[in-house]
């Protein structure tokens, strides 16, 4: 599949997608948000792929949205939207946030993301982070929910996303003043896991996505990504129970609770022979069901 925006390449069972508008400093666009749709779907379907890093090219990760369009870069146009009613049909796909789109897309990811913040990452920028797993940023990274700045509220799922990672008082604050912030106050409150001196960015992504890729089940790892997300949202310790009753279950009776435990013991490197296209328990996904109680 050829993309215009962004770059996509497998190599050593880890994805990369790096977005590719290094001349406006990878601003988002409809383009590179479809085409990162279909990143996430490529390694999604490709049992080769064990992890992902997402960067950007050049000295930016992502300045945000495009704003060439000027005052009407978060207008709805009537080609676009048609005559919009004075309340919105809000079921009409149309009017959903691109950005969640996105923020969506990568909550739902099989395989683990790792964020590689290269440089400035402010709006979309800084939101589409929030559902990957892992973010280590350069120490020449800067962050900035600016969406009051620009007269609008934040998106991506970012006020779900956001407070959850890093709290809520640190999180309004960031959201309420909209001001951009340096990787080492992203460190202290939480937003990245490290910060590492601009060379060491993508070899330090690697080093973790290759832990990863070549030390565990893929089964495993899809399943505890879900597990570990989607228990944020849960109302009692009990929901958490119930799925990982299940998963135990399901696992410990495969090939790789085998392999894991005998390879172990046996003092050698596992070969795990799982495949997410085949292999995901008969209970996934649980969040489906109308109860899995």
């Amino acid at each position: 599949m050829e993309f215009t925006q962004i770059l996509y390449d497998v190599k050593d069972k880890v994805a990369t997608i790096t977005l590719n508008r290094p001349d406006k400093l990878n601003a988002f666009t409809g383009i590179m948000l479809n085409e990162m749709v279909q990143a996430f779907d490529l390694a999604d379907a490709d049992d080769d792929v064990r992890a992902m890093v997402v960067t950007g090219a050049g000295r930016g990760f992502c300045a945000g949205a495009d704003l060439s369009s000027g005052g009407d870069t978060f207008a709805r146009s009537n080609a676009e939207a048609g005559s919009t009613p004075s309340e919105p049909d809000w079921s009409d796909p149309k009017y959903r946030d691109g950005g969640g789109i996105l923020g969506l897309r990568i909550f739902n990811s099989l395989k683990p993301v790792i964020g590689a913040i290269n440089g400035p990452s402010v709006g979309i920028g800084s939101t589409m982070q929030l559902p990957m797993d892992i973010r280590i940023a350069s120490d020449k990274a800067k962050f900035g929910f600016v969406f009051a700045r620009r007269g609008i509220v934040p998106e991506a799922c970012s006020s779900y996303f956001l407070p959850r990672i890093v709290g809520i008082s640190q999180a309004v604050e960031w959201a309420y003043s909209g001001r951009v912030f340096d990787a080492k106050e992203a460190l202290k409150g939480g937003l990245v896991k490290e910060v590492v001196p601009h060379d060491d960015l993508l070899p330090r992504a690697y080093e973790i996505a290759r832990e990863i890729a070549q030390n565990t089940s893929p089964l495993s790892v899809t399943l505890i990504r879900q597990m570990m997300w989607r228990m944020l949202g849960a109302d009692h310790p009990m929901e958490a129970h119930k799925i990982e009753s299940r998963g135990v279950l399901a696992t410990g009776r495969g090939p790789d609770a085998a392999e894991g435990v005998t390879s172990f013991l046996e003092k050698r490197p596992a070969n795990y022979q799982s495949k997410i296209s085949t292999d995901l328990p008969s209970y996934f996904p649980w969040w489906d069901e109308p109860d899995y109680s």
